[in-house]
């Protein structure tokens, strides 16, 4: 079933973000969902659909339910997923299926934690490395940095990607980052700090790994014809699509080959749209390489071009393709799923033109994709600040 055009975002919003001691995870997301429901002109009531992600800071099973309960909301459409990044991208993909198909008229998506006072070292060390396979990673101590330092070394070798371009990452979403006033991070970047940063797991140094953030994001999905109603101006869904290849990077088909491409391409086909009509891109960027290798297989830039693209400043704002005009996961926040949320945040900003220091002049086509575990569960969406 197609749903180009048969959904739109009319409501956004982001919590406070940075180190937030005094709120809970829970608290995040009722920040930033209250903020979204009040932007959008909806009354409390009428959201009557909810999906949410997970948390290693709460202790709660169906954390779907409990943020129904915590945000006093008794939706008949409701639920927790778990894509890893993914799940934003993956979230608005239900969501436009439960509102064109009637289940749901009004879907809360919401996503956030505070793991940066809600966890100690020792929890987020332990966090990471229970990502690896429970029988044949785990028990070697491998962790999430060292499986996406495998895939940059196999990238590097065979697309000829250079450290210094992926520190250009780095510091391309940095400075974007500097022109957000909710941004985690306030001071500039520069390749050297990059290079000379901690080591954390050859080739990556610290500021090639995201952020560890307090934040929280949501934002409301209905349909066309219910937006036309509402206070803000609709952001249109064109085109989704999914590709999940495998969960544990031991069964990964390849190393430097991943599902960007086919979930893209499913994305294009919906919308009626390719590579070359998107303005403004919006990558799932936990570490320097991934955005690279994103915007490679989506077409938006020729294998092993997408590293001279950030070192040229071409995804910084103004550049020939901005990329994370927040400052993505790696300057902006990142708190769990709530880092891909914030993507789609900005892209609605953006379409709007009301993203004030960062606007792209024209944005009419972006794109966001979110991608789960190590390069496992890819999700792309192409939204439109018009029907086409």
């Amino acid at each position: 079933m197609t749903l180009r055009n048969r959904a739109a975002i009319v409501g956004i919003g982001e919590s406070d973000i940075g180190k937030v001691p005094h709120m809970t995870g829970l608290g995040l997301n009722a920040q930033a969902a209250k903020r979204a429901i009040e932007e959008s002109g909806l009354k409390h009531s009428q959201i009557d659909g909810l999906l949410t992600a997970y948390s290693f800071t709460e202790p709660y099973f169906m954390l779907g339910s409990v943020l129904a309960e915590y945000l006093g909301i008794k939706p008949g459409y409701a639920g927790s997923l778990v894509v890893g990044g993914a799940s934003p991208t993956v979230m608005l993909h239900h969501a436009a299926q439960a509102v064109s198909s009637g289940a749901a008229n009004y879907v809360l998506v919401c996503a956030g934690e505070n793991r940066a006072t809600g966890m100690s070292r020792d929890e987020t060390v332990a966090a990471m490395t229970a990502v690896g396979h429970p029988y044949f990673e785990a028990p070697y101590g491998v962790g999430i940095p060292s499986l996406y330092a495998m895939v940059a070394n196999a990238y590097m070798k065979k697309y000829g990607t250079t450290r210094e371009q992926m520190a250009a990452v780095a510091v391309s979403t940095r400075n974007n980052a500097l022109k957000h006033p909710n941004a985690h991070m306030k001071t500039a970047l520069t390749i050297e700090d990059v290079l000379n940063s901690k080591p954390i797991s050859d080739p990556l140094n610290i500021f090639d790994c995201c952020l560890i953030s307090d934040a929280g994001g949501a934002f409301i999905v209905t349909t066309p014809e219910r937006a036309a109603d509402l206070k803000q101006k609709p952001v249109h869904l064109a085109g989704i699509g999914e590709a999940h290849t495998h969960e544990h990077l031991i069964s990964a088909p390849s190393l430097t080959e991943f599902g960007a491409t086919q979930s893209g391409q499913a994305a294009y086909t919906m919308a009626g749209l390719g590579p070359s009509d998107v303005d403004v891109a919006f990558l799932y960027d936990c570490f320097t390489i991934v955005p690279i290798i994103e915007m490679e297989e989506l077409g938006l830039a020729e294998r092993g071009a997408a590293g001279a693209h950030f070192a040229a400043g071409g995804a910084e704002i103004g550049g020939q393709l901005p990329v994370n005009t927040h400052g993505g996961m790696l300057s902006h926040a990142h708190a769990g799923a709530v880092g891909g949320l914030m993507g789609v945040v900005e892209a609605v900003r953006q379409l709007r033109g009301q993203a004030d220091k960062r606007q792209v002049p024209g944005a009419e086509v972006a794109i966001v994709h979110g991608e789960g575990g190590i390069l496992s569960s890819h999700c792309t969406a192409i939204l439109t600040s018009e029907i086409r």
